[in-house]
């Protein structure tokens, strides 16, 4: 089975929901795919000051994901600031077209830029049935982290939206990469461009495919790229060359 994902990479008005978020659906429709991927904080850019931006899971940037989901017969995944008992998270959203949301926290905060100081981490990997594949929702910063990536047998792509600096373009190139051929699987990364008050993106997501080969690319500019990716390929190339059986046994304990 064949599923066209797309990536839609763009600059954002600083903490402008309503003009992001029109913005973000005329990319959707030009994607035409089955699951579109939105950078980091898609709706407001980058910010680790929730206070102007979070919102409940019963938002207008949730909503909006549920509507322009249906709209277009895709999943339509990102991230937001979501606040939730007192708690506020940086959570990657997957909303399938039926309208189905489903969530996982950013587990590894950007302490460097005080994203810490006012988010919580993500304590549970989850992992999204869709499409004949699943997906393990990232974030971003996560990207660094090779034991929080690690297949366990349990996932077929693995997605980082992302707010990711221009200044540490190598770093993301050549990480999404190193995921997918340590974990043979798809990668996928969807990065913003443009700047915001502090900081440039150079954009450059990707689409990885699990031998660590570019599926599609794209620069600077704004743009969508796609790509078709073959679950039975992945699992003839699992059978034939099982690196995931060799791999270590670990248990990870939470903070």
């Amino acid at each position: 089975m064949k599923h066209r994902v797309a990536v839609c990479q763009y600059s954002m008005e600083w903490c402008n929901i309503p003009s992001n978020l029109l913005r973000a659906e005329e990319f959707i429709a030009r994607a035409k795919a089955d699951t579109v991927i939105l950078p980091e904080m898609f709706a407001t850019g980058f910010t680790t000051d929730p206070t102007t931006v979070a919102q409940p899971m019963s938002g207008e940037i949730v909503e909006w994901m549920r509507s322009v989901a249906t709209k277009y017969g895709c999943a339509v995944v990102g991230t937001a600031i979501i606040s939730e008992e007192g708690k506020c998270y940086n959570r990657a959203l997957f909303v399938k077209p039926s309208g189905e949301v489903l969530h996982s926290d950013k587990r590894h905060l950007f302490t460097i830029g005080g994203e810490a100081e006012h988010l919580t981490a993500g304590s549970e990997r989850v992992v999204v049935e869709w499409g004949g594949l699943r997906w393990l929702l990232l974030v971003c910063y996560d990207l660094r982290f090779p034991v929080w990536s690690r297949c366990r047998g349990d996932y077929d792509v693995a997605l980082y939206p992302a707010s990711w600096p221009a200044s540490r373009r190598r770093a993301w190139q050549t990480l999404l990469q190193a995921r997918a051929i340590e974990n043979e699987a798809f990668v996928i990364g969807a990065n913003r461009t443009g700047s915001d008050p502090t900081t440039n993106y150079s954009g450059e997501s990707a689409i990885i495919g699990f031998k660590g080969e570019i599926l599609a690319e794209i620069g600077a500019e704004e743009g969508v790229i796609s790509a078709e990716l073959d679950a039975e390929e992945l699992a003839q190339f699992r059978e034939k060359f099982p690196t995931l059986n060799d791999a270590d046994h670990f248990r990870i304990e939470n903070p």
